[in-house]
């Protein structure tokens, strides 16, 4: 959608698509407050905290990112490079990059929801590796395909870590979703000078090859992952307090 708006009248275009993405999120934020002040969804979760199961997704989080924030940061170049095409054909490699995201983060839910979340996400960091390495070897517009697996395979974990993370740090749950939504992926970005500074001194592929190791390095740290026990929550509502079950 930038990109369309970016394309025909440049870079003073830019806060069209801010504003519109301000435009969707203000009635969603309107509805959550008036949940709030009505007291639906409250809930106190009670449990114990994993500090060392947490620590462990805190790092398969951080390589996560390293690969994503990579592939992001240089997919368009390095798909001009291969495919001898225009910019045109970088923006639509880093289109089907996000458009994998969305995919992957519903389809992510799905599959929790008929196996254990670390299941899901041990499984698709081991899909990734292969994906990954695709997209650094695959031949010709095969390379679209393998994006696409790739951005699937590394956003399904993506929600199920967050949630993993509160449920490893009941207490915490304000710490937690900040770590593993903000801190871990922002310090996956700090790769991206290190990868250009490759990829300067020998060629663009030769910096993508490590990327390959990541999402294997978040798969053997899931393997030593349990699956959190189940927390109890109490929700109140008006004069009843309603006991709910949360994975």
């Amino acid at each position: 959608m930038v990109s369309a708006v970016i394309g025909p009248w440049g870079l003073q275009a830019t806060p069209l698509p801010a504003l519109a993405g301000t435009a969707l999120c203000v009635p969603v934020l309107h509805m959550l407050g008036r949940r709030n002040a009505t007291g639906t969804g409250t809930r106190t979760t009670v449990g114990n905290d994993d500090v060392k199961s947490f620590v462990k997704l805190s790092l398969a989080v951080v390589f996560r990112s390293i690969v994503f924030v990579g592939l992001s940061t240089f997919i368009a170049l390095y798909t001009q490079q291969r495919l001898g095409g225009s910019s045109a054909a970088g923006t639509a490699a880093l289109f089907v990059l996000y458009l994998g995201g969305a995919i992957g983060s519903v389809l992510g839910g799905h599959l929790a929801g008929r196996w254990d979340r670390v299941r899901v996400c041990r499984r698709s960091y081991l899909i990734s590796v292969f994906a990954v390495a695709g997209v650094v070897f695959a031949p010709g517009p095969a390379l679209y395909l393998f994006v696409a697996l790739t951005s699937a395979g590394l956003y399904v974990p993506f929600s199920l870590q967050v949630t993993l993370g509160q449920d490893y740090l009941p207490s915490r749950v304000g710490t937690a979703s900040g770590a593993t939504l903000g801190l871990t992926v922002s310090i996956g970005g700090l790769a991206s000078p290190v990868l250009g500074a490759i990829a300067d001194s020998s060629s663009l592929k030769t910096a993508l090859v490590p990327l390959i190791v990541m999402p294997l390095l978040s798969w053997l740290l899931f393997r030593g992952l349990p699956e959190p026990a189940v927390h109890r929550a109490v929700q109140p509502r008006n004069d009843v307090d309603t006991q709910v079950t949360t994975a």
